[in-house]
């Protein structure tokens, strides 16, 4: 008979493919998106916005104009799916990342999905900005992506 009866045993860890899926999409997610939330931004500030005089009407209260007007603000961004969907899918990695930090060491966790965010912000840049991937750049990325080894290295030995 077990002493201890109210011990549960421990569950088991998810294995090294679902650590690895989960910092792949944790990094894209932030990385990948960035750029594409960065051009929808920069290209609805050159649109001009909703007119909404109200809040520049001399007796409309200052701090009641500057509460709508982010309000306004975050509600013509969002609005636009150019933004949106990057900006949500954005958002969920770091619902993933809540998730992973649970599970896996966070030692290891933030260092690979900031460098994964890295990366991918790189991969995004030359996607939806067109930006030429230079030599430095693949050398830094290459780099980085040695540091990631080490650091899981460093942890199973």
């Amino acid at each position: 008979m077990d002493p201890n009866p109210d011990t549960t045993p421990p569950t088991p860890s998810p294995g090294l493919f679902r650590y690895v899926l989960g910092f792949l999409l944790v990094g894209a997610a932030w990385g990948f998106t960035t750029p594409f939330m960065r051009r929808a931004a920069l290209n609805s500030t050159s649109t001009t916005p909703e007119s909404r005089s109200w809040l520049e009407h001399p007796n409309t209260p200052w701090l009641k104009a500057k509460i709508w007007g982010v309000i306004y603000g975050v509600y013509d961004t969002l609005k636009n799916p150019a933004y949106a969907v990057p900006f949500l899918i954005n958002v969920t990695g770091s619902v993933w990342f809540f998730l992973l930090i649970g599970q896996a060491e966070l030692s290891l966790t933030v260092p690979i999905t900031n460098s994964l965010a890295f990366l991918f912000t790189v991969l995004g840049e030359w996607w939806a900005e067109k930006k030429t991937i230079t030599k430095d750049t693949w050398l830094g990325m290459a780099l980085v992506l040695g540091g990631i080894a080490l650091c899981v290295h460093s942890k199973n030995t």
